[in-house]
């Protein structure tokens, strides 16, 4: 998903419109499931989730953003022609990577139309070669595999606006010119006729590094909408109702050539003219772009087109997802699992009722026949709400009660990879969202939208709940997933400032000093936080070298009313573990029923080396303020 700075209302109520009912949904997939796994070519897929996924750790790239590597496909003004607001300043010039981020710069001041005007325009540079350089980087953090935003042909700084599904942005590869010069040469409607641009080998050459790192790849597929750049829409534009791809979008009305007004007029995601939406019928995409993203599957899971998917991504994050009807992403399992049959599919599922902030239960797609998970929005707004807020915080008690509801609604294959993560490019950043207590989980949270919103730096304390969140997220059932820049301090409130340029301990920053609104604000110091990523280290260490953190059950031990602490048992074949957190304001004496069996074991504390002593069938330990221990057991 996405957002624009001046489509907010239309979000809205994109995520307000009424969905299909689920009753129409069940009828409609069993019919179409039944008419495609009829075809012996066609058969069903396993509905086990990819076996790699229990153990991965995820990191989250926003590709401009994330590391510029080669500064000679750094994007020009004409690169952003056809992305919002549709203006090329005439002195515009990529951004100071280590700039103070709200500080206008000086193509920027040529009117009044302020930063959220400009942050859209605004590029950094970030590219392939800079992931590739940064693989060890991901490597010694403990990261197994990561999940990149789009990166397909686009002129926007977000690519959710695709231009093309068979390139790769230019300006993500060594030589945009030579590449534009090959599209060029293609018919993009014939896959006989594409080649394979510097960006896209560049690509492939990532992949590979990253699975000789034994990093998985996934990437996000964004088959909803394309952009208005797009050469089937382009087609339509320029011949009307001649285009054989008029019927791959919705035209609410064709331009009158005899008139001197413009009235075509075309279906957008949400309302947003920058995305014109794909036609769907009863059964999902229209004919015409469900083959064509039949193709772009098959080209990028199997590259090489030799039956090997090994030069392939390994899976796909696929947009904003209940808004295409389910069955074509049953038939999208078939395409997907037919070439890789360890690929994983997560689907961006979490939108209910957009005026009363319900999430969404996404139990539908989650029952082996569409997706192996979604996006586990629906944890992070729980941890929120216990960790972080004041006024809206939950009890311990009603804390477990409703991680239990969430365990009760999917499947435990599905709830096993989860895609658990605190923040992305949708949300503000995991630290700001502590700085900023009791906001609703992504309600659009920037200063647009709550000028008090707080845009300083964390403090020590606050960084103690950051710490405290990220151990329960690498001890919970689910896959844990980083959002690039969280593991060394990044903050940010909602779009466009939780895309702030990644902090890197090679490069020094200006200090933060400016407000989008001219306001005082401290002068904070923007740099590489070792601290913090020292303990997010050790505790992906610790998950990573426990099967029982992994892919071992859940019990809970301790969540009594009042204390604010949390204790739960995490158990593989003899493998056992207890996680306990303190989520209060202030040093706890803890005693932690465990039974006489794990009574009999030696219990050994791995992130803190705590003393703990074992009578009477009792952990008993003392935990400070605001953190946590893991204790593991081993029966011999």
């Amino acid at each position: 998903m996405i957002s624009f700075c001046n489509s907010l209302q239309c979000l809205a109520h994109a995520r307000a419109r009424s969905f299909f009912p689920l009753v129409w949904f069940m009828v409609m997939t069993t019919v179409v499931a039944q008419q495609l796994y009829a075809q012996p070519e066609m058969a069903p897929p396993s509905a086990a989730v990819p076996s790699w996924v229990h153990d991965a750790i995820f990191y989250q790239i926003f590709p401009e953003r994330f590391r510029n590597g080669d500064s000679r496909n750094d994007p020009q003004v004409n690169d952003i022609r056809g992305a919002w607001p549709h203006e090329e300043p005439a002195e515009w010039n990529v951004s100071s990577w280590t700039g103070d981020w709200y500080k206008l710069q000086s193509w920027e001041l040529a009117d009044d139309k302020g930063f959220y005007y400009r942050a859209q325009q605004r590029r950094y540079g970030g590219d392939l070669r800079g992931i590739l350089d940064k693989l060890d980087y991901l490597s010694d953090l403990g990261i197994t595999a990561i999940y990149i935003n789009p990166v397909f042909e686009s002129p926007s700084l977000h690519k959710y606006d695709a231009a093309m599904y068979h390139h790769i942005d230019n300006n993500f590869g060594p030589d945009p010119e030579g590449d534009r010069s090959i599209w060029g040469k293609e018919n993009p409607a014939d896959r006989r006729t594409w080649q394979w641009t510097s960006a896209d080998r560049l690509f492939l050459e990532l992949i590979s590094e990253a699975h000789t790192r034994n990093i998985r790849v996934i990437i996000d597929g964004v088959f909803n909408h394309v952009g208005t750049t797009f050469w089937a829409f382009q087609d339509v534009r320029k011949n009307g109702r001649d285009s054989p791809y008029k019927d791959w979008f919705t035209i609410k009305s064709w331009d009158n050539l005899e008139t001197s007004e413009d009235e075509f007029e075309y279906v957008g995601w949400a309302g947003v003219k920058e995305l014109p939406e794909l036609r769907e019928d009863e059964n999902g995409l229209a004919d015409g772009p469900r083959k064509h993203v039949r193709e772009i599957v098959k080209r990028w899971m199997d590259p090489n087109a030799d039956g090997d998917p090994a030069d392939g991504i390994d899976g796909w994050r696929l947009d904003v997802a209940e808004m295409v009807a389910i069955p074509f992403w049953r038939e999208f399992r078939i395409w997907v699992r037919g070439i890789n049959p360890e690929a994983y599919l997560v689907g961006e599922v979490w939108w209910e009722d957009w005026k009363n902030g319900k999430m969404f239960n996404a139990a539908p797609w989650l029952q082996g026949d569409v997706f192996d998970a979604v996006m586990n929005y629906r944890w992070a707004e729980q941890a929120g709400h216990f960790f972080k807020d004041r006024k809206n915080k939950i009890t311990v008690s009603a804390f477990d009660r409703n991680l239990a509801t969430l365990r009760r609604d999917y499947r435990p294959e599905a709830t096993a990879v989860l895609m658990n993560l605190m923040g992305s490019h949708d949300t503000d950043r995991l630290a700001s969202q502590i700085v900023n207590p009791d906001t609703r989980y992504d309600g659009n949270v920037n200063l647009k939208d709550n000028p008090d919103y707080d845009v300083r730096k964390p403090n020590d304390e606050e960084l103690k709940i950051q710490r405290l969140i990220v151990l329960f997220q690498m001890t919970y059932l689910g896959s844990p997933t980083i959002y690039y820049g969280d593991e060394v301090g990044m903050w940010g409130a909602d779009d466009p400032d939780e895309r702030k340029p990644m902090l890197w301990d090679d490069m020094t920053y200006d200090n933060e000093t400016h407000h989008p609104f001219g306001r005082p604000r401290p002068s904070d110091r923007n740099m590489f936080n070792e601290d913090l990523l020292s303990y997010y280290k050790k505790v992906i260490r610790v998950r990573r070298g426990s099967a029982a953190l992994s892919l071992g059950d859940f019990t809970t031990l301790l969540a009594i009313e009042g204390s604010d602490v949390y204790a739960y048992l995490r158990s593989y074949g003899t493998e056992h573990v207890v996680v306990i957190l303190n989520n209060s304001s202030s040093a706890q004496t803890i005693s932690i029923p465990i039974g006489e069996k794990l009574n009999q074991l030696h219990w050994s504390g791995l992130l803190q080396g705590l003393t703990v002593s074992v009578e009477d069938g009792r952990l008993n330990m003392r935990l400070a303020e605001k953190s946590g221990e893991i204790l593991e057991a081993v029966e011999r």
